[in-house]
């Protein structure tokens, strides 16, 4: 055994849950990511799902996909920079730009490589990124990466976030990171204040829309279009792992900004490109998102009704404004005993525990799918509430 090994064998964190029957990460799906998935052959009502329009197994988006594998092959053997920029990926970016309301967009092999790889290039070093505490880790990352002066913001609290930018040289570029929907707490970013103190210190704000596209704004843009705001944010940022049913994501801004990513952003030179089949699959999902404007609405439906139910049951749910509902465990032994308790009954969600959130803030992530019905909803709500009745959690 190599020293290297050797040390890393210490941590033996996940052995310790497995030994207790509680580990609830890395669990095999035999089935597509539908309301209903099978797991050791059992059927599972899935609640753990980011396929909020439930696009992931829609016969469009698998046509186009393997349309795409049938003219343009399996993958394009180098990055966009050289080889592997397809026609389709221009016709993807245009299309994504007018969406979002942008001049020009930039797509990329995943959503993690957007944020690690524009927000660790974008700016300078005299220049500030300025973040909200509760941003994605994949933004996080790419502030590690930056030379730029870096500075936090309690979450959501603009008082503080006015503070900070005081603090800011006036002639220096000052970028504002958030998310738009935040992917624990569910709660969105306060957009129009930011927006104001931005004019107010010349700030600029980039806004990553992972949680929001499709789910927000009159035309599934975001919480960017939902809030009147696109022409006030510089860089609009979103995946195609959540609503659009790939994976994949891009970057919105002017001329200027994409012009400089095409050649500075590393995740995007090195990178090799986003398949034929997962842009095949974007521009048909933009299309049925822009056709079946139901999903949406029913989303939205689902979502109410879910939310008033633990509501009822006497579920704390925190201030969340979205598909996403945290309900809270504040115990991380009992939030791994919930999600194992849940499995067994036939119900799969996320368990959100420390370090990814303190220990006093542990949760079940229970998120929604337009395609939910409302007496799966009704089964997923009971089950959970008697596991965590079981428990001490509610009453």
């Amino acid at each position: 055994m190599s020293l290297l090994s050797s040390v890393l064998g210490q941590y033996d964190v996940p052995q310790q849950a497995q030994a207790e029957g509680l580990y609830p990460y890395f669990r095999p799906i035999e089935s597509d990511q539908d309301t209903v998935v099978s797991i050791n052959g059992k059927r599972v009502l899935m609640f753990g799902s980011n396929s909020y329009l439930g696009l992931t197994n829609h016969p469009r988006l698998k046509e186009a996909s393997i349309k795409a594998i049938e003219k343009y092959g399996t993958g394009c053997a180098g990055s966009r920079f050289l080889n592997g920029t397809l026609d389709i990926h221009l016709e993807l970016e245009a299309k994504l730009a007018k969406l979002v309301n942008k001049e020009a967009a930039l797509i990329y092999a995943t959503g993690y490589t957007v944020n690690s790889g524009v927000v660790s290039c974008i700016t300078g070093r005299e220049d500030y990124l300025i973040f909200d505490e509760y941003n994605h880790a994949s933004l996080i990352e790419g502030k590690r990466l930056s030379f730029s002066k870096q500075l936090k913001f309690r979450h959501n609290d603009m008082e503080d976030l006015e503070k900070v930018l005081k603090r800011c040289d006036i002639d220096k570029v000052k970028l504002i990171v958030v998310d738009g929907v935040f992917s624990m707490e569910g709660d969105m970013a306060t957009l129009p204040e930011i927006v104001a103190l931005s004019k107010k210190y010349n700030a600029s704000i980039y806004v990553d829309e992972a949680h929001s596209l499709g789910v927000f704004g009159k035309t599934g843009a975001g919480i960017c279009e939902h809030f009147g705001a696109s022409e006030d944010v510089d860089l609009i940022m979103g995946t195609f792992s959540k609503s659009l049913g790939t994976i994949g994501g891009f970057v919105a801004a002017d001329n200027n900004i994409i012009n400089f990513l095409k050649h500075h952003s590393r995740t995007l030179i090195f990178s090799a490109s986003i398949s034929p089949a997962a842009t095949g699959c974007v521009l048909a999902a933009l299309d049925v998102m822009a056709e079946e404007s139901w999903r949406k609405d029913a989303l939205w439906a689902n979502t109410n009704r879910a939310k008033e139910a633990f509501l009822k049951a006497g579920f704390e749910i925190g201030p969340t404004q979205s598909p996403i509902i945290p309900l809270f465990v504040r115990d991380n032994t009992k939030t791994f005993k919930i999600t194992r308790n849940l499995m067994d009954d036939g119900i799969f969600v996320n368990p959100v525990v420390s370090p990814a959130v303190p220990s006093e803030d542990s949760l079940i992530r229970y998120s929604l799918m337009a395609t939910h019905t409302f007496d799966q909803i009704d089964e997923s709500v009971e089950k959970i509430s008697k596991a965590a009745r079981a428990l001490g959690v509610i009453e």
